[in-house]
This record gives structure tokens, sequence and C-alpha cells, in this order.
């Protein structure tokens, strides 16, 4: 029986599947269909400080080839899912699960984090350097001195397993650049990528969502190529010990197949998670093991990383 379990740092899990942060985790009776749920985990939504009722609606909106969001960070604040995930972490059958932070200020982003140190919280961290859809404020991946600054600041005193949300990059030296960077901390996981930001979907002659005149966060089939050269950027020049999350267009086995080839451990699921609901993970996961039966594949590590050149 082939498996497609896997591990991020020390943690283990079932299966490589999970939500991607924004879908189906906003409150906890979400959380806990994705739990019940053929995916191996789950990711919170992104906390904040305190709880957001993000951006005007409507907000989000299906497209023909994927999806077009700008939600402005709706939570229920990071209380609500520190809270939940610590509680779920002492049942004896419990999956491991990442819990998504960032602040709407840098002192934010190290009172949220100082507050999880301190708490009985034992599961990963994931910081959100790729929130795309705040009107005014700039992503803080883009600003490599401030996300050096930022990751210096946090690793003086956070010593719980971290990794960071990543938007898109698209030029090959911005790769170089942010992987000299990551590659200076003890990062456990990069997540690759957040939604490409600020496209613009119009039906007729207007625009299908309402904040910032219709500009938005694009996923879906549209951003399997970008994700895809994301994953397999990083996994070339990211130190072994830090692992890759592969995210973006994923919606059949062959999309997550082609995630893992390029390098990732673990595999999110976004805009099909919404249109489809939690049933997607089994029908994934059933594809994906078709295609390793199919290329005499037992495990995620015989290709993982594996993809091949045209010589």
């Amino acid at each position: 029986m082939v498996s497609t379990a896997t591990h991020i740092g020390d943690f283990t899990f079932d299966n490589c599947l999970m939500n991607a942060a924004g879908v189906y985790c906003m409150t906890k009776e979400e959380l806990a269909d994705i739990e019940a749920s053929a995916a191996g985990s789950f990711v919170t939504k992104t906390g904040t400080l305190e709880a957001r009722l993000g951006n005007p609606e409507p907000r989000y909106a299906d497209t023909q080839l994927g999806s077009i969001n700008s939600m402005g960070l709706p939570n229920q604040g990071f209380h609500y899912y520190l809270d939940y995930v610590t509680e779920l972490q002492k049942a004896p059958d419990s999956k491991n699960h990442f819990l998504s932070l960032v602040g709407m200020s840098q002192e934010e982003t190290h009172t949220i984090l100082k507050t999880v140190q301190e708490s009985d919280y034992e599961d990963l961290v994931e910081l959100n350097l790729s929130c795309p859809n705040v009107p005014g404020k700039p992503q803080i991946a883009y600003d490599f001195e401030t996300t050096d600054q930022i990751l210096s600041q946090v690793f003086s005193y956070f010593t719980k397993p971290l990794g960071i949300k990543l938007p898109p990059y698209f030029d090959i030296a911005h790769f170089d650049l942010a992987a000299a960077i990551f590659n200076k901390y003890p990062l456990t996981f990069v997540n690759c990528i957040n939604s490409v930001g600020n496209g613009l979907v119009i039906e007729d002659e207007t625009v299908v969502i309402k904040p910032k005149n219709g500009f938005g966060g694009i996923g879906g089939d549209y951003v399997k190529p970008t994700a895809l050269a994301n994953v397999h950027a990083f996994y070339q020049r990211l130190n072994p010990s830090i692992q890759i999350i592969g995210t973006g267009g994923v919606k059949s086995g062959r999309d997550a197949f082609e995630h893992i080839l390029c390098g990732a451990s673990m595999v999110q699921i976004g805009t099909a998670l919404h249109q489809e609901g939690p049933a997607v993970f089994e029908r994934i996961t059933k594809e994906l093991q078709a295609i390793m039966v199919e290329k005499g594949y037992q495990t995620l590590e015989d290709f993982r990383g594996k993809l091949n050149y045209i010589d």
C-alpha cells in the first residue's frame, strides 16, 4: 500500500494534504470539519492581535480558472485560534497543526509571537509574511531588509517550530536574495505561495469584487505554474533543514504530485477546497495514490524533489 505520510520538522502527518490558510478555517466548526476529513493537518486562519471584520463584501468570487479575493484578513483574533489548537493537542488522537499569525505592525507581530512562546501550544507556527489584501499595507516579504530584521528579532526570543508563508517571487535574483536571508535562520518551513496579488477579473463591464476597486489575489489554475516555480526555486536554494509546503493551483492528484516532485513536503489546497468542501482531500489523496502506484512509488520521498530537466 502506498503512503502519502510526511513530516515537517519533528512533526509527522498521515497525509501530505491540508487546507490553505484562509479557506475553511475561520471558525472552530470549520477547523473541526478539516480535522475529521482525510487531510493530514489543518492551518488556522491567519490570526491578528484583535479580531477583524475584513474588507466589505463581495470580497471573494469563483472564476473560470480559479478565484479572486480581497478578504482583508477577517479573523476571530489570534487568541481564539491559539486556545483552540492548544486544547485540541491534548486529545490523544489529535493531528499536528499549524497556527497562522501576523500583526498589523511589527510591534503587534512580536506581541503575538511572545504570547505563543509563553503558551502551552507545542505544534507548528506559521508567520504570514504575505498578506496582499490589506489596503495601504505592502507585503512584508517583498521588503527584504524588513524581512531580515523581523526574522532576526523573532528568533532572538522565539524557540518553537516556526515557518513563514510567502508571496510569489517572479525574478531569479529575488529567489537568491530571499533564500540567502531565510538560510540565516532556524526556520522549520517556508510555504509557497500565497495568492498572486492584485489581479483583476471583470464580468460584462464590472469588477467582481468590491474592495480595492476589484483588485485582488488570484488563486486556482492561474497560479499553479508560479507556485511550482517558487517551490522548486526554494527547494534548490534552501538549507535541507528548511522544508517546503506547496500551495497554489491544486485541484487534482496530478497537481499535488507536481508540487511534491518540485520539492514540497506537504501540499495545501485553497480554491478547490472552497469550491468542493472537505471531501476534496479524500478525492485528491486517492488520485495521488493512483499516480504513485502507476509509477511504482511507495512513499513521497521516492520522488520528492526529483524533477527531471531536458538536457
